[in-house]
C-alpha cells in the first residue's frame, strides 16, 4: 500500500508540475531579451592603459546569457591596456603566420600582460604558439568553439577565441582582470 501512496504522489507532483498550475512551476517564462542584455555590441572594444603585468592564467565560464573569457595577472594593474575585437584571419603577433581557429568568428584579444615576468624573462603562462590554451575545455559551451594562443611579444599576449558567429561582446577590467564576455545571441 505504501509503494501505491508514493507512486501516486509522484503521479500528482508530476501532473502537477507539467501542467503549472502549482507554486514555481506557474511563474510564466522570460524572454531571452529580458534577462540576457545584448546592447554590447560587436564593435572593437580598448584601453590605452601602459601598465604592464606577467599574465597568471587564462580560463573560461559559461554562463546563462554568454561565455566568458578571463585574463588573470594576479596584481592589480590599473592603467592596463587591451584591445579586443572581430578579425577575419588570426595572424601571430611578431611572425605574421596564419593561424587556424574553429567557428563562425574570430575574437582577437591583445593585452598588455606578457606570459612571462619582464624581470626575469621566466614563463608565467605555459601558453605555446598556435596551441589551444592550456587547461581550457570548451565541452558544452553555447558561444566559444576553440582558442588559441597567437604570442607573447614585446609587452603583450596575443589570443585568439573562436566563436559560433559574430556575436556582441563586452571587455573590461575588474581589479587585476581582463574579462571578455561574448553573448549567446544578439
Amino acid at each position: 500500500m505504501r509503494r501505491l501512496t508514493t507512486a501516486a504522489t509522484v503521479f500528482v507532483l508530476a501532473a502537477i508540475g507539467l501542467t503549472g498550475t502549482a507554486g514555481v512551476a506557474d511563474a510564466a517564462p522570460v524572454s531571452a531579451g529580458a534577462e540576457c542584455p545584448t546592447g554590447w555590441g560587436s564593435t572593437d572594444k580598448s584601453s590605452e592603459g601602459h601598465e604592464y603585468r606577467a599574465l597568471k592564467n587564462i580560463r573560461t565560464g559559461s554562463h546563462a546569457c554568454y561565455d566568458r573569457i578571463v585574463f588573470d595577472l594576479g596584481s592589480a594593474a590599473p592603467g592596463l591596456g587591451y584591445r579586443v575585437g572581430y578579425v577575419d584571419e588570426f595572424h601571430q603577433d611578431g611572425s605574421g603566420d596564419l593561424i587556424p581557429v574553429k567557428g563562425g568568428a574570430i575574437l582577437q584579444v591583445f593585452i598588455n600582460a606578457p606570459s612571462y615576468d619582464p624581470n626575469t624573462g621566466q614563463r608565467t603562462y605555459p601558453g605555446r604558439g598556435r596551441q589551444p590554451l592550456p587547461g581550457v575545455d570548451l565541452t558544452g559551451y553555447r558561444t566559444f568553439q576553440d582558442t588559441k594562443f597567437g604570442a607573447s611579444f614585446e609587452g603583450q599576449t596575443q589570443v585568439a577565441v573562436g566563436v559560433r558567429a559574430r556575436l556582441p561582446f563586452r571587455a573590461e577590467q575588474v581589479g587585476d582582470k581582463l574579462v571578455v564576455d561574448v553573448a549567446h545571441s544578439w
